[in-house]
């Protein structure tokens, strides 16, 4: 089942300064949030978490070829709620949901503050591209990539199943001020958030799931939370691989394992407690495939996506580059590295560079060459629309 595209309300949105917004506001939070951060040591321990297992009910949320992210979701979220009671009995565990039932995203947050949770944790599964996998986690912030925006506008946009197909948030301001002045009233949450964020994408890391890292967005589920919360993306359904972890028992019991040591190591951090080293293995990466300087037709106008820069030769068949067939060129004595090749097609760069940041080339761009030579992009656009 797929959600029909909707209007939703008209949010506030991000201005063209973004950028300007965004540094300004992480000085700001810097500054704020080191002169409280002792203020607020979690000195009384953690007493209730709430849990919250993703969509559920007329909200199947993305699905593979035989797993549903409701479903998914909420094995994970009580296998995880059933390992932290068996261990802490006295630490309150509150589920969002427990069954196959609609939750309205305010209610969920609503839950946790009525609870006077110390922590909140949202479990989800990712959509995608079949070749998209891996692990994210995100706390409340300014999204810095496209991948990031589909994110947050996928999991924003079941509102439109509430009763009031989601008038209630059209006063949720999520432009960049408004969203750092939220960062600035609970900087300590944030730092909390942030840290708790870090454990579990080191612990899904020790389980061989490769870590796309902790990043931001403007959850509306996250936006009316008053303690540290996060929103796991677990892995993308549409990728088969994926799907078969994720979507199985052994999978979920996985998974759910590394977010209680996430859990405890978090636990015992805020509570002053030694924190259990282990070291970190190496995530598991495909295969890297030969490749080779330049094999692929260079003449005439061509656009590659740039995923890598060095002050050093990197081996075009490191595992770095995951597998893709690189091309690498020199400019200013910076080696860059570049992959695919669209002769006259900017559209089809575009789109694969969208899949790659997907796959964790968080900075991926199109580049434009011209002969083998780099140009402009704009001089690019203006030849091919010549041809």
């Amino acid at each position: 089942m797929r959600l029909k595209r909707t209007k939703l309300p008209k949010f506030k949105l991000f201005v063209k300064n973004e950028c300007k917004l965004y540094l300004l506001g992480l000085m700001s939070l810097f500054i704020f949030s080191t002169s409280l951060f002792g203020q607020h040591s979690l000195k009384h321990g953690i007493k209730t978490v709430v849990i919250d297992a993703g969509h559920g009910g007329k909200d199947p949320g993305c699905h593979g070829s035989f797993a549903h992210e409701k479903i998914v979701c909420l094995e994970m979220a009580l296998k995880l709620g059933a390992k932290i009671k068996s261990k802490y009995p006295e630490i309150n565990v509150i589920y969002t949901r427990t069954t196959d039932v609609f939750v309205e995203l305010i209610d969920r947050a609503n839950i946790a503050n009525k609870a006077n949770a110390d922590l909140f944790i949202c479990i989800h599964a990712n959509a995608g591209s079949s070749s998209a996998y891996g692990t994210e986690t995100y706390v409340l912030g300014l999204h810095r990539t496209e991948a990031q925006q589909r994110v947050m506008e996928r999991e924003n946009s079941i509102i439109v199943l509430e009763d009031d197909k989601g008038a209630k948030y059209k006063d949720f301001d999520l432009s960049p001020d408004a969203i750092i002045q939220l960062q600035l009233q609970g900087a300590v949450y944030l730092n909390h958030s942030i840290e708790f964020a870090e454990y579990l994408q080191k612990e899904f890391k020790k389980i061989g799931r490769y870590d796309r890292g902790v990043k931001q967005a403007g959850f509306l589920v996250l936006y009316k939370t008053t303690m540290p919360s996060v929103l796991i993306e677990t892995g993308f359904l549409p990728n088969p691989t994926e799907e078969k972890f994720i979507g199985s028992s052994d999978g979920q019991e996985k998974m759910s394992s590394a977010m209680f040591k996430a859990f405890e190591n978090y636990k015992n951090q805020m509570e002053g407690k030694p924190i259990s080293s282990v070291p970190v293995e190496k995530s598991p990466e495909p295969k890297p495939v030969e490749t080779v300087k330049e094999k692929a037709d260079s003449s005439g106008l061509v656009f590659r996506i740039q995923i890598e820069t060095s002050d050093r030769k990197i081996a075009l068949n490191s595992s770095r580059f995951k597998g893709l067939e690189v091309f690498e060129y020199e400019e200013n004595n910076i080696f860059k590295y570049c992959t695919g090749t669209y002769k006259n097609d900017l559209a089809g760069a575009k789109n694969y560079k969208n899949e790659l940041i997907e796959k964790g080339f968080n900075h991926a761009f199109v580049a434009a060459f011209l002969n083998g030579e780099r140009i402009s992009i704009e001089k690019a656009i203006k030849l091919a629309e010549k041809k």
